[in-house]
């Protein structure tokens, strides 16, 4: 029996805001999704769809045996509309996957679209609706108006990170001649286009990169940004060697000019099925575009190609999860208002994606007089969530799944891959015991 007379509110129609909606529909509970996009665009989005990706086109590792790979896994085993969306448009990125962005959010916007329980409503909200129960999932670009009012329920208490988006290039500009194609250790096929340097021209492309000039912050705002994402220019200023042991490096990869190893390699990665254009691999940047012109025509074999998009920067917000937020996602001080996405201090595509997911199930069951279903704590979205809501909430910050979220093996185990297999395993094992759990649901009869 449904304890609500009208469909669930979400503001935001990103990843989490999909997925959240997506998870609520096929269990029969009616949704009503606001959009400001396209009537008033952020700084870096391009269109008004659904799911529309603004940093990498990459989901990261396909990899079972990586966090990332183990989350994706389990989304997938749970019906994730994402998960069915990257699949239908991955492009080939070696072991990673990446998709075309535009066939991604095409079809996750058709998809729920076309549910006759699915209300799209293109409107920027400016407070948040004290009616019903509401799932905030406005993402890391949540417009002024709306920050000023979660931040009002949040007591002040808003926290922000500097995020950077890498160039996308076209790929006829491409000097073939030069770049090559291959991946790390053989991995996945020839799937990226290799640009390969040799002493010198790395120190002229990093001596270049270090002098560039930058957008800044305003001077009332610190530069804090997160590890998982820094600007190459940031990165490059911890040392001349510290980026031929990051996006540059150049282990598992031959020069079949030279039949050698490269000094350092700039890798590009597919951007769309057409293959007509790619993205510069961990090459997040907030370099003014005159200067990204400039310097990143040093790398060779880009010195005649064209931007079709330029890196860029933007603030990203998030709340201090384990102050506010319950294990369902909802606030502690207010049970009807879910928080989802990158908002609740999780980072990148596939853990937002995960929060909407518990958030939508959570919200079912509630609706249907059901007990709370928290994931165990030894899955990979179980580790997420013990993070962003059980986390010391003494200088909390974002973070991507990774293994060390998840409780090690019961009993030590030496072998690294081994060590991966068990904690594989037994996370598949208590996501599939939990995703058993969750009944059939009873189908709501809502009063729009």
């Amino acid at each position: 029996m449904c304890m609500s007379d009208r469909p669930v509110k979400i503001i935001g129609g990103g990843l989490a805001g999909s997925e959240a909606a997506w998870q609520l529909l096929r269990r029969g509970i009616p949704v009503r999704l606001y959009e400001m996009r396209p009537l008033k665009m952020t700084a870096a989005h391009k269109t008004g769809l659904l799911g529309e990706l603004v940093c990498s086109n990459s989901l990261r590792s396909a990899d079972i045996l990586s966090a990332p790979g183990l989350l994706k896994e389990e989304l997938r085993l749970a019906g994730s509309l994402i998960m069915e969306a990257a699949l239908e448009s991955r492009v080939p990125a070696g072991s990673a996957m990446a998709v075309d962005r535009q066939l991604f959010a095409e079809y996750i916007t058709e998809r729920l679209g076309s549910h006759p329980l699915f209300e799209l409503v293109h409107e920027e909200i400016g407070e948040i609706p004290d009616d019903g129960i509401v799932i905030v999932s406005t993402g890391p670009l949540t417009s002024r108006a709306f920050s000023e009012a979660l931040k009002g329920i949040l007591e002040g208490e808003y926290l922000y990170f500097y995020d950077a988006i890498a160039p996308i290039v076209d790929a006829d500009g491409i000097d073939y001649s030069i770049v090559f194609r291959a991946s790390r250790y053989g991995k996945g096929g020839d799937d990226y286009l290799n640009c390969p340097m040799n002493e010198e021209e790395y120190n002229r492309f990093y001596d270049a990169l270090i002098s560039a000039d930058r957008v800044r912050a305003r001077e009332f705002e610190d530069e804090k940004f997160f590890e998982g994402c820094m600007p190459i220019e940031v990165m490059a200023e911890r040392g001349r060697d510290t980026l031929r042991y990051g996006p540059m490096k150049p282990v598992g990869l031959r020069d079949p000019r030279t039949g050698k190893e490269p000094h350092a390699v700039v890798q590009l990665r597919l951007e769309n099925r057409q293959g007509s254009s790619y993205n510069m691999v961990g090459f997040q940047t907030r370099l003014k575009w005159p200067e990204q012109d400039r310097v990143f025509r040093l790398i060779p074999g880009l010195r005649d190609v064209e931007f079709l998009r330029y890196g860029s920067i933007h603030r990203n917000t998030f709340i201090n999860g384990p102050r506010f937020l319950s294990e369902t996602l909802s606030l502690k001080n207010n049970p009807d208002l879910y928080i989802g996405g990158q908002l609740t201090g999780v980072e990148g595509y596939i853990e937002s994606t995960a929060t909407g997911l518990l958030a939508g199930i959570n919200i079912w069951r509630r609706l249907t007089g059901r007990p709370p279903a928290i994931p165990p704590k030894e899955t990979a979205h179980g580790g997420l969530l013990r993070h962003v809501t059980s986390s010391s909430p003494e200088g909390f910050q974002p973070s991507n799944i990774n293994f060390g979220l998840i409780p090690p093996p019961e009993e030590r185990i030496r072998d690294k891959r081994e060590k991966k297999e068990y904690i594989v395993r037994r996370a598949l094992q208590r996501w599939k015991e939990y995703l058993s759990e969750i009944n059939e649901p009873q189908r709501c009869i809502i009063r729009r």
